[in-house]
């Protein structure tokens, strides 16, 4: 091999070199970037949701509006409703609170444009004999036709529907819930198609969920809503430009090494 093509190939696989390392610390830079922007989002999200959750408030969304209802926009929104409770159509959805392992009691209200479901609030595992109840074999336009009970009113935070979970999905047939899934939840309750039930429900706090008495025996305690929010995007950000970081220092040290031995 001649001296020429010796030096040829190290030269080559430096500018290799330089390359993939451009193109790792572009991409690093790049993720970094999109870290800081997502946590400016967060950051502004978390803001809306603390000044809706301490705000006044309003009139739940009618049902003109629930096709536009999203989560960004509506999740957290402070609402009053009143309607009829369908007791008989109650169910139990299994949560994990500070206090304990237990159940959302969540129950269906007749209100003027429909029905919309009230996780009315926290029941204990095991407290007062709780056990799931069976569906109702009705249409929507039945079951409030035929609901009697006093018109109650209720004050607390539109939560937008759950999605099905990722490691225990519902399973209607046995009644067991791990998620309120509205519209799984309306259908196993025989209380008709998506468009008589709204597509959020409401957690309901507690001064209310105390004056609509008790389920089963048991009071259920309202004004449990767990308002969390996974930020973690500066920790990433950092990460992802110490990572570039690296890359350039990197570069920098090899580009002294080569000028050292040529020298």
């Amino acid at each position: 091999m001649t001296g020429a093509n010796k030096r040829q190939r190290p030269r080559a696989l430096r500018v290799i070199l330089a390359l993939v390392a451009g193109v790792m610390f572009a991409g690093f830079f790049a993720l970094g970037t999109w870290q800081v922007s997502r946590l400016q989002w967060k950051l502004a999200l978390i803001e809306r949701v603390n000044q809706r959750v301490h705000a006044a408030p309003v009139a739940a969304p009618a049902k003109a509006e629930w096709p536009k209802l999203n989560a960004e926009a509506d999740d957290y929104r402070r609402v009053q409703l009143s309607g009829v409770l369908l007791d008989g159509a109650t169910t139990q959805v299994l949560a994990s609170l500070e206090r304990g392992i237990g159940y959302w009691v969540v129950t269906p209200l007749c209100t003027a444009d429909g029905i919309v479901l009230i996780n009315r609030g926290f029941i204990e595992a095991g407290v007062g004999g709780w056990k799931p109840q069976p569906a109702p074999q009705m249409a929507a336009a039945d079951a409030c036709a035929a609901a009697s009970g006093p018109t109650v009113t209720f004050s607390g935070l539109l939560r937008m529907s759950e999605k099905a979970g990722r490691l225990r999905a519902n399973e209607p047939d046995r009644n067991y819930w791990y998620t309120r899934d509205v519209l799984a939840i309306a259908q196993a309750r025989g209380l008709g198609d998506g468009t008589a039930v709204a597509p959020y429900f409401v957690d309901a706090d507690a001064p209310t969920a105390r004056a609509a008495g008790a389920v089963a025996g048991v009071q259920p305690i309202g004004g449990l809503t767990v308002i969390s929010f996974v930020n973690n995007h500066l920790v990433y950000a950092i990460t992802w430009y110490a990572l570039a970081l690296m890359v350039a220092a990197a570069v920098v040290w090899v580009v002294r090494d080569a000028r050292k031995q040529k020298s």
